[in-house]
């Protein structure tokens, strides 16, 4: 089964990284949910969660605003301004 390789990085430091079965997150323009084979693409974030769950089915959030997300070969990329983990 593909998986997705997530990296959400804040301005400072990486907040998490990982394999994962699915990511969804608000952008500008609604909320979307990535799998794995998603076609390539990059979009502004709205603030709000990144809901990541990861290849063993933990669940991961963080909060994330002032960013970008970028879907390439299976590998996801959510930079932004401000971005922690929620506890």
């Amino acid at each position: 089964m593909a998986s997705l390789k997530v990296s959400v990085v804040g301005a400072d430091s990486e907040v998490w990284s990982g394999t994962a079965s699915m990511v969804i997150a608000r952008t500008v323009e609604g909320e979307i949910g990535i799998l794995p084979g998603h076609e390539p693409m990059l979009a502004i974030l709205a603030e709000g969660e990144v809901r990541v769950t990861a290849e063993n089915g933990d669940k991961v959030t963080a909060m994330a605003a002032d960013g970008f997300l970028s879907v390439e070969n299976n590998t996801v990329t959510i930079v932004a301004g401000n971005a922690s983990l929620v506890k």
